[in-house]
């Protein structure tokens, strides 16, 4: 069920900025499919935060660590009390698959509609 992009004329993306990826032909294309709809490619700030904590330590969250905690309390006091718990997880993937638990869980049942 997977999909190749692109089958018959695969890009060859080297490189991105922003909202932009370039092929190595140095074509541009605007970025509407993967996960940079927050801060683009190569954000200055996101890098420097990335070193910065691949300095101390380079693990996911499945070691307790303060700054999880610290981060949670921060997320959880600008919003409404009803969301005051977070779930870590380390891709796009385990928090889909997360959601859909945990909505199978509040329902009791497995029925689930998507779109395409």
């Amino acid at each position: 069920s997977c999909k190749v992009f692109f089958a018959k004329d695969p890009l060859k993306i080297v490189r991105a900025q922003g909202q932009y990826m370039f092929d190595e032909k140095g074509e541009k294309y605007l970025d509407c499919i993967n996960n940079v709809a927050h801060v683009g490619h190569s954000h200055p700030y996101v890098i420097k935060a990335a070193i910065k904590q691949m300095e101390l330590l380079n693990t996911n969250s499945r070691f307790l660590h303060d700054n999880l905690v610290e981060y949670a309390q921060r997320l959880t006091a600008t919003l409404p009390e009803k969301l005051s718990v977070c779930y870590f997880v380390n891709s796009g993937s385990e928090a889909n698959d997360l959601a859909l638990r945990l909505a199978r869980q509040y329902r009791g049942h497995q029925d689930v509609i998507t779109l395409e």
